[in-house]
Formats: C-alpha cells, structure tokens, sequence
C-alpha cells in the first residue's frame, strides 16, 4: 500500500504521536515511557500503523529498532507537523515566571558550570523558582545534534556555520591566558598578568582541554604561525580537570580568559598573557528555530544570554 492509498478518514492521527516517539527511542521501550503507555499498547500501535501504511516501518537490529527506508521519508515531515499541530492548539498564555514550571537544558562544556550555573541558579530562586535548569554535556562533533534531538533547548559554543534551522545570538568573546601553579618553578621569576616568554611556554609541558582527545587546538595553530611548538604532555575532557592537573603539577594549560580569572583563587594559579596572538574565541547561543516563540524557552533564552553578554571583553 502506498501513502497515497492510506484513508486518512479513520487514521486514528495518535497512532503519529507513537511514531514520532519511535522513531525518535528507537525503542518500544522508550518511546512507552516517553508517552507514559505501557509497552503493550505501543507494540499494539506500531502494529496498526504497519497495517494503515502498508509497510514493516522499523526492523529490529541488536536492541534498536531502525527505521525502513519509506519511514525514514516520513520522520522530519512528521516532526515538523507534529510541532506546528502543538503550536496551533496551544492555549495562548502570558508567560509568568514567578509561577510558570518546566525544565530548560544548556549544552555546554563545564566551563559555564562555573561562569553561568551560578549566578543563574541565584537568578532562578528569585524570579522563576519552579523552573528546573539541567547543564549537559554537548555532542561531539555535531553541536546541533542536541538541538535536533531535543536533548537540550540551547547550546553555547564556539562561532561556526550552522544549518539553516539554528538559530544564533553572538555572546562574548573570550581571549586566552595562560596558568601555572603558584609553586611552578619553571615560572619564577614571572610575575602575574606577564607575558610569559617564548622560550618558557614551550619548554613547559601543557595539559590540553579536549573532548574528543585532540593534540592540538587553537593555540598550537597560533604557534604555527610563528614557527613554535609546544609539549602537550596531557588532555583533559573537562576544564575543572585542566585546572585541577595544574594545580597539582609543573604542567601549564591555555584556558579561556574568564575561566582563569574566576578559579585562579581557588586553585592558587598565577595567569600570564600568551607569548603568541591568539584570536580570541566568539561564544554564541543557540537554538532550534522551532523555540523562536515558545514562552519558557524566550525568557530562558533572554536570562542566560544576559548572564553571559556581561561576560565580553569589551563589556
């Protein structure tokens, strides 16, 4: 049976509610518990659908269900339909903070665990206390993954190009420092916001802040430029870890400027200007332009990126 055959008439239109939830779980399982079903009545539904549509629509591979190439067709479609149908039933409402409920997630590294989480945490209990803010953690290599999944409302991240269903607003920008120890004896004689000499950044050992276990970042392209090197003895996925690999041992790291500010204290850091010109780094926002007008989502939106504008160098 082919789509232009289905009687739209009697399809029960729940049944794409299931296969929305399917096709987002991979699982009868999941999408049960998404919907609040039992994993029955979702089997049963998938069997109704197979039915109206005339094809199998998921075959089962390990403990996934992977969808046949004619519901692959369907899934952004019905997605899409699926959102508008919600945006059009939905009651119109003057958001209220002081009242309104809900979860609001940020894809982000950890370091907006230091610089965003708390003031925003101060933010919410005085003006919207029964909004829950959940920090993820972002997908490698694919930013946008999060925001098409629905895993997370907005992510923060570097300037890159995006698909055209991303959103943007441009946030801070966020120049390098470099930090050592306090009782680092390759650093001495250097005093604190100093340039820290060629010679000394390259013979030092760095711990790098990467993900995904990359050797290289920003900085070594920097040097590149300038025909230097540097040692990367270590990589770290999370910055609290750089920090703390620093605080700990004669290695020296690149972070972003703000971050070294706000812990230097607290790990008994010195902070030097890099030896090299690094461009400093553009931090946006972004979301999914199906959010552009959904109430929590705009005020979310406004709060967090107001708590990070502040943060600009040239703020």
């Amino acid at each position: 049976m082919g789509i232009d055959q289905v009687n739209f008439a009697t399809l029960d239109l729940n049944l794409l509610r299931v296969l929305d939830a399917l096709f987002s779980e991979g699982s009868t399982v999941k999408a049960a518990n998404r919907l609040a079903m039992s994993q029955s009545a979702v089997s049963g539904a998938l069997s109704r659908l197979r039915h109206a549509l005339g094809d199998q629509l998921f075959i089962r591979q390990g403990n996934r269900l992977v969808a046949t190439d004619y519901a692959a067709g369907l899934e952004a479609g019905l997605r899409e339909e699926l959102v508008r149908l919600e945006a059009l039933l939905a009651p119109p409402a003057v958001f209220d903070p002081q009242t309104a409920k809900g979860t609001f997630r940020i894809a982000a590294s950890d370091f907006f665990a230091e610089l965003l989480m708390p003031p925003l945490a101060d933010l919410l209990q005085k003006s919207a206390p029964h909004i829950r803010a959940q920090l993820v953690d972002l997908v490698p290599n694919d930013y946008a993954a999060s925001l098409e999944r629905r895993n997370a409302d907005i992510a923060l991240i570097p300037d890159l190009a995006l698909p055209d269903w991303v959103n943007r607003a441009p946030l801070f920008h966020s120049p390098f420092h470099v930090i050592a120890r306090k009782g680092n004896q390759g650093i001495a004689e250097l005093k604190d916001g100093m340039q820290m000499p060629m010679e000394v950044f390259c013979a030092l050992h760095h711990v790098l802040f990467s993900p995904e276990g990359n050797l290289a970042a920003m900085g070594d392209a920097a040097l590149h430029r300038v025909g230097k090197r540097r040692q990367v003895a270590m990589t770290v996925p999370v910055f609290s870890g750089v920090c703390r690999a620093v605080s700990e041992s004669d290695l020296i790291a690149l972070v972003p400027a703000q971050l070294a500010s706000k812990v230097a204290e607290t790990f008994g850091l010195r902070v030097y200007e890099p030896p090299m010109e690094i461009d400093p780094a553009l931090i946006i926002g972004i979301w999914h332009k199906r959010s552009d007008n959904a109430p929590m989502a705009t005020w979310m939106r406004s709060q967090v990126f107001g708590l990070m504008k502040v943060l600009d160098v040239d703020s």
